[in-house]
């Protein structure tokens, strides 16, 4: 590594505490180092000031910035070299992932994708909640400040304008194939012809039962493509079946096998259930959208239609260790376990 001097960070790194935000003082450090490597005014091998220098021009404590050098160092942001102090470590990046809520799929998801990303890859993790202005706010605030960006978008007519503002070769879209161009890199799943395939997969189990009931509640944002090829389904099986969007209208019953994108709609059924007396798998049954860790275990196991998350963590993180571009689809399947 070849060290530069001192001077450089001192005009382009600002180590300015801002008094009236609630980040504390060490993190809005690690932010400052961040925001410069990611803003290309540091770079591999800069020299950073000393925690002495840093205490003395900001009034500071020695403990706020020994720890904040710290964090970076343990991210691989910097190094130490004894007796010539801290730089910036070889080929630190900086990328930002962005979904839409924190549930455990995606927890999945996401652990996949930073373990397989290098040491000195720095991950940011912003959440949406499906929210035009969250959207807004975190894209518009993150322009020319990361090296790559991973967004989970969704149904709103103002993402696209968002999302036009940014380098095309920087950019993966992930999960759902909404507002995205024969040019855009993407890692989708098939919430149409796939779930399709994997309900045909499920003939057999479906046949112990009287009738199919779909689950939609009117809060989910899971996109509706799935009620349609539902329909279609069950009318070129000759399954009788029926869709569910107020969850006040839910109730189980004996012959009824049903279908629910929604965890909230699982709880429920396992509850009525045991209140009714009723085994799943037997007396009625229950297939769940988006595998868990937890699924396998719950009750006697539940099954599920899912797409591979794991997988779709580990394309992300394909996509940010190579420079090359990518268009890809991970496999919808079904899981039969004994809810059904």
């Amino acid at each position: 590594m070849n060290f530069t001097n001192q001077n450089r960070t001192d005009q382009f790194v600002d180590f300015s505490i801002d008094i009236n935000i609630e980040s504390p003082k060490y993190q809005q450090l690690v932010n400052a180092v961040n925001d410069a490597l990611a803003n290309n005014t540091l770079s591999s091998g800069d020299a950073l000031p000393s925690v002495n220098s840093i205490c003395k021009d900001y009034k500071l404590s020695r403990d706020t910035v020994f720890k904040a050098y710290s964090i970076l160092k343990e991210n691989g942001v910097i190094e130490s070299v004894p007796n010539k102090g801290y730089f910036v470590a070889n080929d630190t990046r900086k990328v930002l992932l962005v979904l839409d809520t924190f549930k455990a799929y995606k927890e999945v998801l996401y652990h996949a994708f930073v373990n397989n990303l290098p040491k000195k890859v720095i991950v940011d993790v912003q959440f949406h909640h499906y929210n035009i202005n969250n959207f807004k706010t975190i894209l518009n605030n993150s322009k020319g400040k990361y090296y790559k960006y991973v967004v989970m978008n969704f149904n709103h007519k103002e993402v696209p304008k968002v999302l036009s503002d940014f380098d095309i070769e920087k950019l993966l879209l992930i999960d759902w194939n909404i507002h995205s161009t024969s040019a855009n890199n993407y890692v989708f799943q098939d919430f149409g012809n796939a779930f399709a395939e994997a309900l045909t997969d499920a003939k057999s189990a479906f046949k112990k039962y009287k009738r199919l009931v779909f689950v939609y509640p009117s809060f989910t944002y899971h996109p509706f493509e799935t009620i349609t090829h539902f329909k279609q389904y069950c009318d070129t099986e000759n399954f009788k079946y029926k869709v569910i969007t107020d969850i006040k209208d839910f109730e189980v019953k004996k012959g009824d096998a049903y279908l629910s994108v929604s965890d909230r709609v699982l709880g429920l059924f396992l509850e009525q259930c045991r209140t009714k007396n009723l085994e799943p798998g037997t007396d009625t049954g229950f297939l769940s959208y988006n595998e868990t860790p937890m699924k396998p275990f719950i009750y006697k196991g539940i099954s599920v239609i899912s797409t591979d998350f794991k997988a779709m963590g580990n394309m992300a993180a394909q996509f940010i260790n190579q420079e090359q571009s990518i268009q890809k689809y991970i496999p919808t399947k079904l899981i039969l376990r004994e809810s059904l």
